[in-house]
């Protein structure tokens, strides 16, 4: 019997336990001819079979990058705390600063509606055991990167069937900003980089590279969608102006405000009522 606990003693060292892992990885993009960085968050049963998952896109904001969702939240570990909640893969993708995950029609370096549509998704269902349909993909962010999970899912309905933004630049029309001037400036300028040099917010081309220019597309497309936002944001008239315009079009949508700013203890507070939101739609194998 002795002899029987010491041998099983000498074995624990050698026993697994699965859990949640966080990879980074590098995609080439042929569409910006550059290596861009993604971190991938797997629950712990990844680890033991060959079950297949959802994927939560979760972009950052304009001046962040692939690894602020994992580093900058006030509850650390929050994204593999949700990972394995939910049982389903979490990719957090970096893209260049103050992009807004369009495509440029002037800089072929800026070309990251191409980059996470075209290039990265087929990536990630290629590279890792994911439910490579629509019905089990949904795409949020902050700031910045909700504009980019409201955009891409207007242009692109075929890829997800939930989005979501929490603090969102719904419209990158910085006239509806509550910053100072010197913000507004260098905002404007970076837009007229990558849009053109004769950059008018009222012409009806505008419309296709800002969220709110989207939401007859939003009506038709069917997604389930969530838009959140602080009452101290200095982007909440650009919130309220996305908002009003899906009720007086019939858009079906959820639409929160509550207490904070542009900071990340909202963020933190906001991130898991997404995910209970994109429980509801999310479809499982």
């Amino acid at each position: 019997m002795k002899k029987s606990l010491l041998f099983f003693l000498l074995l624990l060292p050698f026993v697994t336990v699965a859990q949640v892992k966080t990879d980074t990885i590098q995609v080439y993009s042929p569409a910006m001819k550059k290596n861009l960085k993604a971190a991938v968050t797997t629950p712990s049963s990844y680890q033991l079979g060959y079950e297949k998952y959802p994927v939560v896109y979760l972009l950052h904001g304009g001046s962040g990058a692939f690894s602020d969702w994992h580093q900058k939240v006030t509850e650390p570990g929050m994204v593999e705390r949700l990972a394995e909640e939910y049982n389903l893969i979490i990719v957090t993708p970096g893209v260049g600063p103050s992009s807004y995950y369009f495509d440029s029609p002037m800089l072929d370096s800026v070309m990251y509606e191409t980059y996470i549509t075209a290039e990265l998704i087929p990536h990630i269902d290629q590279a890792f055991r994911t439910l490579a349909k629509k019905e089990s993909r949904a795409i949020t962010g902050l700031s910045m990167g909700g504009h980019g999970a409201i955009m891409l899912s207007a242009k692109h309905p075929e890829l997800f069937v939930a989005a979501g933004s929490m603090s969102g630049v719904m419209n990158i029309d910085t006239r509806l900003w509550k910053v100072n001037d010197e913000f507004r400036v260098l905002r404007q300028q970076g837009q007229q980089d990558m849009l053109g040099q004769d950059l008018n917010y009222d012409a009806p081309t505008f419309s296709n590279f800002t969220a709110v220019g989207l939401v007859e597309r939003m009506k038709t497309n069917g997604l389930a969608l969530i838009i959140d936002c602080g009452v101290d944001d200095f982007l909440l008239e650009t919130n309220r102006q996305i908002h009003q315009l899906l009720l007086e079009n019939g858009t079906p949508h959820e639409y929160i405000e509550r207490p904070g700013a542009h900071t990340w203890p909202y963020w933190t507070a906001a991130l898991p009522v997404h995910f209970l939101f994109f429980d509801r739609y999310l479809k499982r194998d």
